[in-house]
């Protein structure tokens, strides 16, 4: 199921990083993944000429990735979160693409946004090398975060090694041959601050670790060997974090 045409409610759907210099931004991730970078208010990354994130213009006070979740209604959803002790960092606005979004913080403070359908129908390609597959949730009160994804998003939670899965009920995705239920639409893990990482598969994680190196990013941990794979956790020059990870037997 690596190309896709659309995802289902509640279910992530797309990533994108917000920056204040697109052009070194793009730079950068194309010298990482090989992305092309089709340029604009807001600019698309390419692979295979299918769309595998995006990049736009600052709208929280730090270079970040951000996760995005496929919602019927960005109102309904921002409200659903408010009342379950979230916060609005964004309210609900009309997007680029006639959809709508907005930005939620959860009780822990980890952002994550809310997409309700417009043209663009989410990541066209995911879970080959070059394309995202998953984001992580590192938050230092897992309960009260799965509470708070239950309540806004319907996800249930399930244990998995030393992580938490979210899964959603009826939701056939990820790949016949993963480890782990084709429900799983997320994954949490106790950590010292609440932030939401996209995870980005790769042919070989110690070369994409050393390729964001020379780029003038840095390594944050790793690579290092997980249950399913090899990872490394990196940011991009402007600190921005997400991962990398080559799936198959560990070495």
């Amino acid at each position: 199921m690596s190309e896709r045409d659309g995802y289902a409610p509640g279910v992530p759907c797309w990533v994108d990083t917000w920056q204040d210099d697109a052009d070194a931004a793009a730079s950068f991730y194309s010298g990482v993944f090989g992305w092309d970078a089709a340029r604009g208010e807001y600019s698309l990354f390419q692979l295979r000429g299918r769309d595998v994130a995006g990049l736009g213009s600052p709208l929280r006070s730090e270079p970040a990735w951000t996760t995005y979740v496929w919602v019927d209604s960005a109102d309904q959803t921002a409200a659903k979160a408010r009342a379950a002790g979230g916060t609005i960092v964004a309210e609900p606005f009309d997007s680029l693409d006639g959809g709508r979004m907005a930005v939620i913080a959860d009780p822990g403070g980890a952002v994550v946004a809310v997409w309700e359908l417009g043209e663009h129908r989410g990541a066209q390609l995911v879970n080959e090398p070059g394309a995202w597959a998953m984001s992580m949730l590192s938050t230092p009160d897992t309960e009260t975060a799965a509470a708070f994804y239950g309540e806004v998003f319907g996800w249930s939670t399930d244990s998995f090694e030393d992580f938490t899965m979210f899964r959603l009920e009826g939701y056939v995705g990820g790949e016949p041959t993963q480890p782990v239920p084709r429900d799983v639409i997320a994954v949490m893990a106790p950590g010292e601050q609440a932030a939401w990482t996209p995870d980005f598969w790769v042919a070989d994680a110690d070369a994409a670790a050393a390729r964001a190196g020379e780029l003038g990013g840095r390594i944050v941990m790793g690579p290092f060997d997980t249950p399913v794979g090899r990872t490394a956790v990196l940011a991009d020059p402007v600190g921005a974090v997400f991962s990398v990870s080559k799936v198959g037997p560990a070495t």
